[in-house]
């Protein structure tokens, strides 16, 4: 089919396509194989090379048995095999003293060639400070054999092991991911203090830095590892535990610090509790001088080899050592250090537990994050000797509730605060404009509902049964026993409390109520509650998680006032559109619109009473049920004692009260001086009729 739909051109052209085709995908076979099967193509070199020695030995053993068995006696002339097999069937005793350099170079050229695989697999198994230790010994042997001089590239040895030179070029980038690892780990609020302390070591070791140098890094590496916790995405309840892995981090960071390096002065007794100075203990195990055949770098699977013991002293001895000496940390400087890196990372903190709470949309969220710092801060593991730790560190207490996070999350409950409350009092106007809005429609249409005809004919409301009149239970619970909360149908009747104005009363309540609840997770649980629960042995708290109660009840009471002002504000200006619409008039005045004033007046006469979560938003979470109780107590002993002292929480929620009742007298005022004034005008007119009997 191919030779029929093309012609010899085209073929050829597709011939070449596909040659074309096949030699690149060799290439790509060859690259691949060349890249990640390098080392097994070596090792298949290998063992070719094994095969064809172990041929040449085995034919050199079959000759040397020929030769002897040729011999008529040999006992009378010994046979001595072929120079190139000494080495092989003489023991090293029998060697000539100048063939003792040949093996020990051998030796360590083996160990060199084994170094790069011991480090790599010390650095995957999380064993750095070995594999920084093997790294030096590689540099140790390079030095013996003289492959770091100048002028080794002419050297023997890399003219007969040119892979010699490969490695000497992979050295840096040993050293360099030997660093890298060791830095990562110090990110790490999970590792333990060992594993710190032997990363800072390799750390100095291949770097030859001093212990300042090596606190600054440990600081640096907890720094960004708090970057880098800060800048995760944040998405719901991730914001707890990034809040918490954060104060984690930091007590951890303090915590080693001490461990690692903090000295207790001379003089002092141990604390056996406080673990202290493990950074130098670590590095005096490492770099001091041990018993012969203790302490050196080489493992026990090195030491079990047979070419082992044809290594120098000097290699089998090696210990790393840093030029100058690691004088401990003063006390001091310890102290300045740390209180600088605490002021440097609280900017940072700051500003990312603010971006992070501002997805934080509700103050139960905000109750949920700051309950489980304090369960972490009060846990056994850090309040334990926190105390001590911070006292030795810095010589002062240190909280960082109370530096770092109080005061975001108090500024970002305000803001929540302000903004459910500017919600309530947008609701709260719309609510009344559509109201207003349903009461000018004129009694006669047909289409209106009941409540606004209720609203229209207050006496039609009044005569008018319903369900609700008369509560449930009211034939078996007196009205003493029913709580203060419960009102029936006929009260509502009896203070001429509309359906509509309920209505928006019910709506504002339910809104207050919600915003209550969810202020009151932040707070703690009301005290008349836990009095009769069994006392339980709290445990040691690191902070009072409820010592800003009082000022979180005073931004919920300002913003409630404030919303409340607010409706009266709406209120105020629609009576006042009233009152210019109704005085301006010449006939007489629309029913609409007094209905309307009516409607204003007995609204802010009933939200009092209506809405006794208002109450409770103003007094607080106490002050709500101890109001009430005084003033049931109160009404019954009318005259009797002294006058008590008001509370300026009282003396606000007086102040509402006066202001919302004034407002429903100024509604009634507007009222009653336009049906007055209707009344006079009717009467004069009719007093000056000139009709008999028409008065």
């Amino acid at each position: 089919a191919l030779f029929e739909a093309h012609t010899a051109a085209e073929l050829r052209a597709v011939e070449r396509r596909l040659r074309a085709g096949i030699e690149q995908k060799r290439e790509e076979l060859r690259q691949m194989v060349g890249e990640r099967y390098r080392d097994l193509i070596e090792a298949a070199d290998t063992i070719a090379e094994m095969r064809l020695s172990a041929e040449r030995l085995l034919g050199a053993v079959r000759g040397l048995q020929r030769g002897g068995a040729g011999r008529p006696s040999p006992a009378s002339s010994p046979s001595r095999p072929p120079p190139h097999l000494t080495c092989i069937f003489f023991p090293l005793q029998a060697r000539p003293p100048a063939q003792d350099s040949f093996y020990r170079a051998a030796a360590q050229l083996k160990l060199l060639l084994e170094v790069p695989e011991k480090v790599w697999g010390a650095v995957e198994a999380g064993r750095l400070l070995p594999a920084a230790r093997l790294h030096l010994l590689g540099g140790h042997l390079r030095r013996q054999l003289q492959l770091d001089a100048p002028r080794a590239h002419s050297s023997p040895i890399l003219a007969r092991f040119p892979i010699l030179l490969r490695q000497v070029a992979a050295a840096s980038h040993l050293r360099s991911t030997i660093l890298q690892e060791s830095k990562s780990l110090l990110k790490s609020q999970t590792a333990s203090d060992q594993a710190v302390a032997e990363a800072l070591c390799a750390i100095m070791l291949l770097e030859d830095s001093s212990p300042r140098q090596a606190l600054a890094d440990f600081l640096l590496a907890r720094k960004l590892a708090i970057q880098q916790l800060l800048n995760q995405p944040h998405h719901g309840a991730g914001i707890k535990a990034q809040v918490c892995s954060l104060m984690e981090l930091l007590t951890t960071t303090l915590y080693q610090a001490h461990a690692l390096f903090y000295t207790v002065p001379e003089g002092m007794p141990l604390d056996p509790a406080l673990p202290c100075g493990l950074l130098f203990s670590t590095l005096e195990s490492t770099t001091g001088q041990h018993p012969a055949g203790q302490g050196g770098v080489l493992e026990d699977e090195v030491k079990l080899s047979s070419w082992f013991k044809y290594l120098p002293e000097s290699v089998v001895e090696f210990r790393p050592a840093l030029r100058t000496l690691a004088h401990p940390i003063s006390q001091d400087y310890l102290r300045d250090t740390l209180q600088k890196w605490i002021t440097m990372c609280s900017d940072d903190i700051r500003a990312g537990i603010s971006n992070l709470l501002i997805y934080v949309k509700s103050m139960k969220g905000l109750a949920g994050i700051r309950d489980a710092v304090w369960e972490l801060l009060t846990s056994e593991s850090i309040s334990q000797n926190w105390e001590a730790v911070c006292h030795r560190l810095l010589d002062k207490p240190v909280s960082f509730w109370e530096d770092l996070l109080q005061q975001l999350f108090l500024d970002r409950l305000e803001t929540l605060t302000k903004e459910g409350f500017d919600s309530i009092s947008g609701s709260s106007k719309q609510l009344l404009t559509l109201a207003l809005q349903e009461l000018e429609v004129k009694s006669s249409t047909s289409a209106l509902n009941k409540h606004i005809q209720f609203e229209h004919n207050v006496a039609l409301f009044l005569w008018s049964e319903s369900s609700s009149d008369l509560p449930s239970d009211a034939a078996w619970v007196s009205v003493a026993n029913r709580g203060h909360l419960a009102k029936s149908g006929l009260s509502m009747k009896a203070q001429a409390l509309t359906p509509c104005v309920q209505s928006f009363c019910s709506a504002l309540d339910s809104k207050l109520k919600a915003k209550l609840d969810d202020l009151r997770s932040y707070l703690p649980m009301d005290s008349s509650a836990t009095k009769d629960a069994a006392p339980v042995v709290q445990p040691r708290s690191a902070f009072d998680r409820y010592a800003d109660t009082a000022t979180v009840e005073g931004l919920l009471r300002d913003h409630c006032v404030a919303c409340i002002h607010h409706v009266l504000g709406c209120v105020r200006e629609e009576l006042q559109s009233s009152q210019s619409l109704l005085g301006g008039q010449a006939d007489a005045p629309s029913d609409a619109r007094l209905n309307a004033v009516l409607f204003m007046a007995r609204l802010c006469q009933s939200l009092t009473e209506l809405c006794p979560h208002l109450k409770q938003c103003i007094l607080g979470q106490s002050g709500g049920t101890e109001t009430a109780l005084k003033e049931s107590r109160s009404t019954k002993k009318l005259g009797k004692g002294k006058a008590q002292e008001v509370t300026p929480m009282q003396a606000k929620w007086q102040g509402v009260k006066a202001e919302l009742l004034q407002q429903s007298l100024f509604a009634y005022q507007i009222w009653s001086s336009v049906v007055t004034k209707g009344l006079v005008q009717c009467f004069t007119h009719t007093l000056l009729l000139d009709t008999a009997g028409s008065v």
